[in-house]
């Protein structure tokens, strides 16, 4: 085989198709959020201010966050030594862990390298504790939790997007007496929708499974204290098992799962994806655990109305230009364009000519049809932020000839 040739086609078809992705070389500045540097290929610079980062509320630069950074770097070094059963267990995890369990007010936590380990690693686990388990998952979760659902074996069924008829209706055909699991997201981070926890859970309720809720875009971002939308809607006692990350709202890196103490010992023991990495940097963690303790409280409470009140006025001032924007009321602002090069070339047009980066969210990601730019508006997005991606939104919309349409739902 000609393995170069094979190579170049492959890289081709993604040219062709539009779907080429291009790593923009960006420099955040601390204290500067949203602004940035964008450094060009020809090594020029330009300020830029970022619209599709995940850092929802800047919890990244905010100084006790990077205070208890610097505190634990100078205390311990660098790394962590190790995994955490050989030498990467330090008082920073164990903190760390305590903060996520009362966040989630459950009896144990237990972090992961990142949310889709915690998800490939916890769920791909659970065939070995659960012998026989069937899995019932959303068709549109995240594909960490389709990774682990497929890498564990065993039985999987897949249900319409929140469609709980459809659910129940697997879930009545199947041996009352095999162990069960649900799987499914809180926010569902492409068009934006809330699943049914509710309603979830007294499904599995009347059919004795477990549930496995993936909270990633909604931790930090709803509740009393910032612990998700099952804190929102008084569920989170009814779930079983808590997956979440690090990395989004509380803005510094990490995942972590939180459940009963004997449901966290098991997925402890048994879980390779856990056993054989190196922990978390101890720096790491206590810049984790330092954001936690603050959105859980007063601080915490400002910053997610502010940020929900920022969303609201983006999406209205979108809708205002009949823009064909997908708002399922989350915080999360997609505006759909139908075609990855057009989605491409808009993107790239904002960057070089208006200084907005926000990426191209093209197949696999989402369906071939559905392309979009995914906005991601915080609190320290200004009026100033806003009014200029608005009038380059405008005028690109009209420069690219797409259709205007009426916000869809």
């Amino acid at each position: 085989m000609d393995y170069v040739a094979a190579l170049d086609q492959a890289i081709a078809r993604l040219h062709d198709e539009g779907r080429y992705r291009t790593f923009i070389d960006v420099e955040r500045r601390k204290g500067q959020f949203p602004k940035a540097i964008w450094t060009r290929p020809d090594g020029s610079e330009k300020e830029i201010t970022v619209w599709c980062g995940n850092d929802y509320l800047g919890m990244g630069q905010h100084p006790e966050v990077l205070a208890a950074m610097h505190e634990a770097l100078d205390a311990t070094g660098a790394g962590s030594g190790g995994t955490r059963n050989i030498s990467g267990t330090t008082v920073y995890h164990k903190r760390l862990e305590a903060e996520l369990a009362d966040l989630h007010g459950k009896d144990a936590a237990l972090v992961f390298s990142s949310a889709y380990i915690a998800n490939d690693a916890t769920l791909s686990t659970l065939r070995a504790i659960f012998p026989g388990l069937i899995i019932y998952s959303d068709v549109l979760n995240h594909a960490s939790m389709i990774e682990g659902i497929r890498r564990g074996g065993g039985e999987k069924r897949i249900f319409r997007h929140n469609d709980l008829a459809h659910l129940r209706e697997l879930l009545a055909k199947d041996d009352p007496a095999a162990p069960k699991l649900i799987a499914f997201e809180s926010v569902y981070s492409m068009d934006g929708d809330f699943g049914p926890i509710k309603e979830v859970c007294d499904i599995a309720e009347e059919f004795g499974a477990l549930t496995y809720l993936d909270e990633v875009h909604a931790v930090g971002m709803y509740g009393a204290r910032g612990a998700g939308v099952a804190e929102r809607d008084n569920q989170m006692h009814r779930v079983d098992i808590i997956n979440a990350t690090l990395g989004k709202a509380f803005g510094v890196f990490g995942g972590y799962i939180a459940a009963s103490a004997k449901m966290i010992d098991a997925v402890r023991s048994y879980a390779p994806g856990f056993i054989f990495t190196t922990s978390l940097p101890p720096v790491v963690a206590a810049g984790a655990a330092a954001s936690v303790r603050f959105l859980k409280g007063e601080g915490g409470r400002a910053l997610r109305e502010k940020h929900q009140t920022q969303a609201k006025i983006l999406k209205m001032r979108l809708r205002g230009l009949g823009l064909p924007i997908i708002d399922n009321g989350s915080h999360i602002v997609p505006v759909h364009v139908g075609n990855p090069i057009h989605c491409k070339m808009i993107s790239d047009m904002l960057l070089e000519d208006h200084g907005i980066y926000v990426q191209p969210i093209n197949f696999p990601t989402v369906p071939r049809g559905t392309e979009r730019l995914r906005f991601t508006p915080s609190p320290v997005h200004g009026a100033g932020e806003i009014d200029q991606l608005v009038k380059a939104m405008d005028t690109l919309w009209q420069v690219c000839a797409l259709n205007r349409a009426e916000a869809s739902a």
